[in-house]
């Protein structure tokens, strides 16, 4: 075991490690106190309800300011992205799902890999580590534009310069203390495709997302009746929205995953409107065996079939 590697030497074995297993890029942030900026931001996006029912957001509130609270002793942040898009797209005239949810649950692959990241971390140096992805309470996008990953677009996605927003995200506190990388500032510039382009108009220009509007929080997390107005504006949307991230420019670079298990279940193109209208509980539980769709449950994926205008699929 090796424990003589300076801090500069372990974070770029690190590094070249995470993309030999297929992430798209690694860096690394201090581990500090949120900036005020950063915390009042989220806090009042609570406080205007914007979080919609997703009561879950509210909690954690110490947490989310300083990382340590999760793993005591911690030092660094080491942010990962992780690729999704797809090499094919569904079949234009069905409904449609977001891309992210194409294949396997992307919780149970950015965990395994991160697990792997850890064993090889473990190896170079004794250390303790804590893996994170989207259920910890952690400001994912501000601690991955402080370890120099990317930055946030106006429509609150992470931006990888020259590869676009097709990517999971995910993090490892680790008691290393290891140099961190240079932040990434924004580089919409005066571009607004996102906000223009959004069909319920959730985004705001000052980089919140309305959930109560938006599509993809009501067709996910919403567990009651889909609003009137977002209904109206689904379009064939089934599961998700991708409308944003489509627009944008920075996904002109976007290129498919090497990722194996995040690559479209077959399946998945012969969902027609028509199919979808007699799925059963039991097709639900096979076709979405061990998919991120299973968020939604089967009552709430129907819920938004029910939702969709059956003439846009004449």
């Amino acid at each position: 075991m090796a424990t003589d590697l300076l801090p500069s030497d372990l974070s770029v074995a690190i590094g070249e490690k995470a993309l030999q297993m297929g992430f798209s890029a690694c860096g690394f942030a201090l581990v500090q106190d949120v900036p005020d900026e950063v915390y009042n931001h989220w806090q009042e996006w609570i406080a205007t309800g914007k979080h919609a029912t997703m009561g879950y957001m509210e909690q954690h509130a110490p947490l989310r300011r300083n990382p340590q609270g999760l793993l005591p002793g911690a030092r660094t942040v080491i942010s990962v992205a992780l690729n999704y898009y797809p090499a094919e797209d569904m079949p234009a005239g069905n409904p449609r799902f977001a891309r992210y949810a194409y294949g396997r649950d992307y919780h149970d692959v950015m965990r395994c890999m991160l697990g792997e990241l850890v064993q090889y971390i473990q190896s170079l140096q004794p250390c303790e580590c804590r893996c994170c992805c989207d259920t910890a309470p952690l400001f994912e996008r501000y601690w991955a534009m402080q370890a120099g990953v990317g930055f946030t677009g106006r429509n609150s996605q992470l931006i990888i310069p020259g590869k676009g927003s097709y990517f999971f995200l995910g993090e490892i506190l680790t008691t290393l203390n290891l140099p961190p990388s240079q932040p990434i500032e924004s580089q919409c510039g005066e571009c607004r495709k996102c906000i223009d382009a959004c069909p319920v108009r959730a985004i705001s220009d000052n980089r919140m997302i309305d959930a109560r509007r938006c599509i993809s929080c009501q067709t996910i997390e919403n567990r009651g009746d889909i609003p009137t107005e977002v209904a109206k504006r689904m379009g064939r949307r089934v599961y998700g929205c991708d409308t944003c991230q489509e627009v944008c420019p920075h996904n002109r670079h976007a290129v498919p995953t090497s990722i194996a298990a995040l690559a479209p279940r077959p399946e998945l193109s012969t969902l027609t409107y028509s199919r979808l209208t007699t799925l059963t509980q039991a097709d639900f539980s096979r076709i979405f065996a061990g998919s991120a769709v299973k968020r939604a449950k089967y009552q709430g994926l129907m819920r938004n079939v029910e939702a969709l205008d059956p003439t846009l699929f004449e």
